[in-house]
C-alpha cells in the first residue's frame, strides 16, 4: 500500500538532493521562459488569440521539458549508481518513489510553466479569465501524464549514459515539429506531416482547446492512447532490468 508519509519523506530527499545542484535548478526553471521570450513573445503580442496561443504552446513546451528530463534523466541517472542497488533492498516499493518523482516533477513543472505564464501575463494580452486559468492549470497537469511515461521509457531502454542526449533528442524535435515553437501551420513540409500525431501536438491541442473552444476530446483521446503504449513499454523496460540486476 502507497503511504503519504513515505512519498513525502522520499520527496523532500529528491528535492533537497537538487536543491543543491543549482545547474540543474536554474536552466530547468529558465530554460522554457527563455525560448518563450526570445522565440513566442513578439508574435504573443500582436493580438489576445495569438497571445492565448503562444501561452499554451510555450507551457506544455516547459511541462514536457520537466517530465521527460526528471524521469528520463533522472531514474536513468540514479540506475547507474551503486545507491540505488542498496535502496531497492529497502521497504520502498516501485509505486512510492514513483509517486515521489511525480511529486518533484510537479513543482519544477509549476516554476517552469509558472513563469512562462507570469511574463505572458505581464507582456502580452493573454485573454484567459479565472475560470480558463484554473482549467488551463488542470489541462497542464493531467495532459503531462504521457511524457512521465515516455521519461520512464527512455530510462529503463537506454544505458544511462545515453539517457541524457536521448532525451535532449526526443525533447526538441518533438516540441518542433510539434508546434510549440512555430504556429503549426508555419511548420516546414515535413514537420507538418507528422505533427497530428506526435504527444506533443496532441498536448498543445488539449492547451489550445481553452481557448479555442473544440478540439479537446480529441486531444483527450490521443494524450490516453499515448499513455497506455508509454505505459506498457515503460513496465516492459522496468521488469527487463529487474530481471537483469536482481534476478
Amino acid at each position: 500500500m502507497i503511504s503519504p508519509r513515505l512519498i513525502g519523506v522520499h520527496a523532500g530527499s529528491i528535492l533537497r538532493e537538487l536543491s543543491r545542484v543549482p545547474a540543474f535548478i536554474i536552466p530547468t526553471i529558465l530554460f522554457p521562459a527563455m525560448f518563450y521570450t526570445i522565440f513566442g513573445l513578439p508574435y504573443a503580442r500582436t493580438s489576445p488569440q495569438a497571445a492565448d496561443n503562444v501561452l499554451c504552446a510555450f507551457v506544455a513546451f516547459a511541462v514536457v521539458g520537466v517530465t521527460l528530463f526528471q524521469f528520463g534523466v533522472g531514474i536513468a541517472t540514479e540506475r547507474g549508481r551503486p545507491w540505488e542497488r542498496y535502496v531497492r533492498t529497502l521497504p520502498v516499493d516501485a509505486e512510492t518513489r514513483l509517486s515521489a518523482r511525480v511529486v518533484v516533477a510537479v513543482v519544477f513543472g509549476m516554476g517552469a510553466a509558472g513563469l512562462v505564464a507570469v511574463l505572458a501575463r505581464t507582456l502580452t494580452p493573454v485573454s484567459f479569465d479565472a475560470v480558463q486559468w484554473l482549467t488551463f492549470a488542470l489541462y497542464a497537469l493531467a495532459g503531462a501524464v504521457p511524457f512521465v511515461m515516455l521519461g520512464i521509457v527512455v530510462a529503463y531502454w537506454c544505458p544511462p549514459r545515453a539517457a541524457l542526449p536521448v532525451t535532449n533528442i526526443i525533447y526538441l524535435l518533438a516540441s518542433f515539429a510539434g508546434g510549440l515553437w512555430v504556429p503549426p501551420e508555419e511548420l516546414p513540409r515535413f514537420a507538418a506531416i507528422i505533427s497530428p500525431y506526435l504527444p506533443t501536438r496532441q498536448y498543445a491541442n488539449l492547451l489550445w482547446s481553452i481557448a479555442s473552444g473544440h478540439g479537446e476530446l480529441a486531444a483527450v483521446a490521443a494524450l490516453c492512447g499515448f499513455t497506455v503504449v508509454f505505459m506498457a513499454l515503460a513496465t516492459i523496460g522496468y521488469r527487463r532490468d529487474e530481471r537483469a540486476r536482481y534476478a
